[in-house]
C-alpha cells in the first residue's frame, strides 16, 4: 500500500431541478478507450507539509488551467482508493464552461519500453454529469463523494 495523498474540488451546480457535478476524464494512453470508471474529481497529490485545501485549489488550477472557484467549500471527507491513495475532496457550488478548460500535461514513456517521451493531458475532457450518471463514470472509490454531496444538499 502507498502513503500517497490527493486533494480535489468537486464542482456542482443545479440545472433543471437536478444536481450536476463536473468530472474530468483521465488523460493518457491507459484511459483513452475507457469511459466507465475512467473519470475523476479534479485532484492531485500533495506532500505532508502542504495543507490539503491549498493542494486542492492548486491542483484544480493545474489540471483545468483555470483558477479555482470562490465560494463555500463543503468538506466531503476522504476515501482510500484501491491502490492505497487517500483522496480528500471538497464540494463547491460553481458553474464552469468545459470548453474553457486548458488542461495541464504530463510526460511519460510511450509506448512503454520505447525510450520515447510523449506529453499527454492530465484530463483529456471535462463534462457535467447528473449524480446518477456520474456514479457510472467515476473511479469506483470516488462515488462515495457523490452520496456525501447529495446528503449535504438534502
Amino acid at each position: 500500500m502507498t502513503d500517497k495523498r490527493s486533494a480535489g474540488l468537486l464542482l456542482f451546480r443545479e440545472t433543471g431541478g437536478r444536481i450536476e457535478v463536473l468530472l474530468g476524464h483521465m488523460g493518457g494512453p491507459f484511459w483513452a478507450r475507457r469511459d466507465a470508471g475512467a473519470w475523476s474529481v479534479p485532484k492531485g497529490e500533495y506532500t505532508p507539509d502542504e495543507e490539503p485545501m491549498a493542494a486542492a485549489r492548486r491542483e484544480f488550477q493545474e489540471e483545468l488551467g483555470l483558477p479555482p472557484p470562490e465560494g463555500a467549500f463543503l468538506p466531503l471527507g476522504e476515501v482510500r482508493q484501491s491502490g492505497g491513495k487517500t483522496v480528500t475532496v471538497w464540494a463547491v457550488r460553481a458553474d464552469l464552461d468545459p470548453d474553457t478548460v486548458v488542461p495541464g500535461t504530463f510526460r511519460m514513456e510511450w509506448p512503454k519500453g520505447s525510450g520515447v517521451l510523449r506529453e499527454f493531458p492530465e484530463l483529456d475532457r471535462v463534462a457535467w454529469w447528473s449524480l446518477d450518471d456520474a456514479a457510472d463514470k467515476l473511479v469506483k472509490a470516488q462515488t462515495v463523494f457523490l452520496a456525501r454531496l447529495a446528503d449535504l444538499l438534502a
